[in-house]
């Protein structure tokens, strides 16, 4: 892939998720606020007062998770983002941070 193609696909993740936690906080009690500065996705949960941070790496072609669980990386294999440490998809591994996080169980779905 190239760099351009990473960063567009990159930018559509972002906004997806982005997307995703909006309408979890329509539809839950789910409280957080996103925030987007360019290729950074700051998800900020407010009754714990903490953030995580979704950021594309273009160097790497990966992207990039901070949350009080860990950091992580994930690369696209053409159909999802999966971890480069264990396996792990990234939306399942965000729901899981979000939800220990914002203290409210949160799903994010596939696109599509």
């Amino acid at each position: 892939m190239t760099e351009s193609e990473f960063l567009v696909l990159a930018d559509s993740s972002l906004n997806a998720i982005e997307r995703a936690l909006e309408q979890a906080c329509d539809d839950t009690d789910l409280d957080v606020e996103c925030s987007r500065s360019g290729n950074v996705l700051e998800i900020e949960c407010i009754a714990s007062n903490s953030k995580i941070i979704v950021n594309s790496q273009a160097p790497m072609q990966e992207l990039w998770v901070a949350a009080k669980s860990g950091g992580y990386h994930y690369k696209y294999d053409g159909a999802r983002w999966v971890s480069t440490r264990d396996g792990s998809e990234l939306l399942s591994t965000l729901s899981q941070a979000v939800s220990d996080q914002a203290g409210v169980a949160v799903t994010l779905p596939q696109p599509g």
